[in-house]
């Protein structure tokens, strides 16, 4: 079978390099250029006809930047007449907009996901879209793969530990967390009343007395909800308190509001890894570079990659 192409974009450079290095293949030769009005040019340095190409660009640092940049790599290839193009997007940041929960406004998920069509791609990567039914979004394939497995060993088992769900939307894959790592569930009952990326909790679900605390989430921006809840753990007397999320989208001052808190480890993966802000030394990097690896090869060997979505 011929050899792999797979390019990253601006947003993902070192986790694209991280893949490769799992593939045994080089980064494909591309080039992107910002002008002073603020356009974008992209380039691929090498023959791509006839080849089925994978680039790889989470959306966001800057979100807009990053999307638009994504669908000029996607014509780009289709120009020069690649076979196919496969999008893995770690991370979606649009994913968030998966409803029109207010009068007069986008959907703007959807809106994102006909762009991406239309720009010629054939097939979809991503992992743990805020909303797993965006998928339907898209009339072509999606893969939406978990960082559950990663991020539970970097957890680690052991005796009172709890699993913690920071909303109640959250709660069923809070829920196979707690499964995998053998532990109890509770659920935070949080309320968001307007658009600030602020929330506030108003109680708890479950007994975490004496106990070893994991929160767990998919993405977290001001870490704000992710301190309170770990507040209102320890004074519901929780013995330590950590935190799982896969999208660590850092800005303003979440680090400080992390080194404030009583979380003493925070686990994130590289699915983001422009953030605008310096980590604090309780974060904890895990890498997906071998998940998005093996699915890579298993779709150019037209192998099933069910396996992976665990």
């Amino acid at each position: 079978m011929e050899e792999l192409l797979v390019f990253g974009g601006s947003g993902s450079r070192r986790l694209t390099a991280a893949i490769c290095r799992h593939l045994g293949v080089e980064p494909g030769d591309g080039e992107v250029i910002r002008f002073s009005d603020g356009n974008l040019f992209v380039k691929a340095n090498q023959n791509v006809r006839g080849r089925h190409v994978y680039i790889v660009q989470s959306t966001v640092f800057p979100a807009n930047d990053n999307f638009m940049e994504l669908l000029f790599w996607i014509d780009a290839f289709k120009r020069a007449s690649a076979a196919s193009v496969t999008v893995l997007m770690p991370y979606f940041s649009y994913g968030k907009a998966d409803k029109k929960d207010e009068p007069r406004v986008s959907i703007r998920a959807r809106v994102c996901a006909q762009a991406i069509e239309a720009a010629g791609a054939a097939r979809v990567v991503t992992m743990d879209l805020h909303a797993p039914q965006i998928q339907g979004f898209f009339t072509l394939p999606v893969d939406d793969l978990y960082a559950l497995p990663l991020l539970a060993e970097a957890i680690g088992t052991g005796e009172g530990l709890v699993v913690v769900s920071p909303d109640v939307g959250f709660a069923k894959q809070a829920r196979k967390y707690a499964k995998r790592l053998g532990a109890p569930l509770a659920i935070a009952d949080k309320e968001r009343v307007d658009h600030s990326e602020a929330a506030r909790v108003i109680d708890l679900i479950g007994d975490v007395q004496g106990r070893d605390a994991v929160i767990v989430d998919d993405f977290t921006i001001t870490a704000g909800t992710l301190a309170e809840v770990a507040e209102c753990l320890i004074d519901r007397g929780a013995r330590s308190v950590r935190a799982a999320v896969t999208h660590g989208v850092f800005t303003g001052k979440s680090m400080e509001r992390l080194d404030d808190s009583p979380i003493s480890r925070l686990y994130v993966t590289d699915t983001v890894e422009n953030q605008p802000v310096k980590l604090s030394a309780k974060v904890e990097t895990v890498s997906v570079a071998p998940l998005f690896a093996e699915a890579i090869g298993r779709i150019h060997r037209r192998e099933s990659i069910s396996v992976l979505f665990q």
